[in-house]
Parts: C-alpha cells; structure tokens; sequence
C-alpha cells in the first residue's frame, strides 16, 4: 500500500476542506494536492494555508494531473460533472458523493479504473475519523489511516449498513440540543448546560472505545446503570415508551434510502 504523490479533489466542500486539512496538517501525508474551485472560498483558504495546494478552475487538469482522484460533490451534480471528464484506465478514483451507486459511477466515468468509495466524516480534519471504505483496498485505507482510521466493507450491504449508522451524528447532537434545554427550562444556565454535557458524552465515547471489541456496548450501558438506579430508569423508560422502535425506524428509512 502507498500514499498518493499527488491527490486531487473535484468538489470543494466541507468534507474536502476536512480531508486536505488532514492531509497536509504537519507533518503533511501527501507532496501535491490539486482541488477544484468549485467552492471559491474554500479552496481560496486552502491554498492560503498550505503551499502544497494548487487551485484549478478546470476539473479535467485535475484528472490528467493526479495519481488519485476524490470525487466529493453532490449527488444532486454528480453526473453532469463526471460524465464529461476524462478518466485513464486504472487511474485511482475515490467517491465520497452520498447514496450513489458503484454502478453509476463506473458508467458516468467510461473508463476501467479503480473505483473506491468511501465515507469520511468531518472529524478526518483532526485525524480522528474512521471512515468506511468498499470494496477493501489497502491504498485508499492507507489515506484514510492517516486521518484516523479505515473500515474495509466486504460487501455493499456491509457499507450501505455503516452510512445509515452515520447519520445519527444531528441526532447525537440533537439529544445534547433537547437536554440543554430541558435544563434552562429547569433554571440552569445554557452555559454551564453545553459545560457539563459537552465533557460528560466525549468521556462516555472514550469508556466505548477504551472498552475494547469484547464489551458489548450494552454491557456498558448497564455497567453505567446502577440497579434500581437514575440511569437505568431513563434508559427504561426511552425504550418502553418507543425510543427504540422510532430509532430503528429511522435508520430503515435510512436504509432504504441508500440502498434504493
């Protein structure tokens, strides 16, 4: 497996502005990074904060000049900015565009290259994202392991399963969001709501990935329940009155969405 000599990126958003960040955050991973100006500010910023960054208005000089290409643009775009570019055969293409399939990738392309997709989210800025990758391919988990680290899918059901899971992240802040209200509400101050709550969920992530794959995420929530006790009442009563059922409802509709 090898890192990219020079990694272009067509789409400047904010999983670009995340990805490069990463990238070149010394000491940087990659030499050259190419991004398109799709996004002028963005891009502008990048090119102000890392000499290794080249703007290109033209998204086919990008293909020609990089080694490894990062489609990261809307799926609404997609196709009416692929299908006109070029593509060598074997060329190495990341999509990181939402709820598009391989198939119509390969198709807008019309070359035989070497297609990945991958779901970075926002934290690889600060290489701490783990990002879900199919089919397996150790190049492009190489790039992602410099971010944080990779989950190689086996299978499209396999990947289509981790993005549902991704988009519990406005959910996650969500329930901060509905409990520091509920606090102010109650006479606590917005301020020392976010001051408490903030800590009190990044310590309850951490007690998940310290726990190790052989604690069961349950077992956790139990271990954090003392028996007749605060917690395990919450945690009861979410589930009796239909958290659980509304919460797999939704990654369903998720689901279905995805893999429609």
């Amino acid at each position: 497996m090898a890192l990219p000599k020079k990694i272009g990126f067509i789409g400047t958003g904010a999983i670009t502005d995340a990805m490069v960040r990463g990238l070149l955050t010394d000491p940087a991973a990659v030499p050259h990074v190419m991004v398109s100006r799709r996004s002028a500010d963005v891009s502008a910023k990048l090119a102000a904060d890392f000499p290794q960054v080249l703007v290109s208005s033209d998204s086919q000089a990008i293909v020609d000049g990089c080694d490894t290409v990062v489609l990261a643009i809307r799926p609404q775009v997609a196709e009416e900015v692929i299908r006109p570019l070029k593509f060598r055969d074997g060329q190495r293409v990341i999509s990181v565009v939402a709820a598009t399939s391989r198939p119509a990738l390969l198709e807008w392309m019309g070359a035989n290259v070497h297609l990945t997709q991958a779901i970075p989210l926002p934290f690889v800025a600060r290489w701490k994202g783990v990002t879900a990758v199919y089919p397996p391919d150790a190049n492009t988990a190489a790039i992602f392991d410099v971010l944080g680290s990779a989950i190689a899918c086996e299978t499209k059901a396999e990947y289509d399963l981790l993005a549902a899971a991704s988009a519990l992240m406005a959910t996650y802040f969500g329930i901060m969001h509905r409990t520091t209200e509920w606090l102010t509400e109650n006479g606590l101050s917005e301020e020392k709501g976010r001051a408490y709550l903030a800590p009190l969920f990044a310590s309850l992530s951490e007690a998940a990935l310290f726990a190790g794959k052989d604690i069961g995420f349950i077992e956790l929530s139990r271990e954090f329940a003392t028996k007749g006790g605060l917690n395990e009442q919450v945690f009861q009563d979410f589930d009796r009155n239909g958290g659980t059922d509304a919460l797999k409802r939704a990654l369903d509709r998720v689901l279905e969405r995805i893999s429609s």
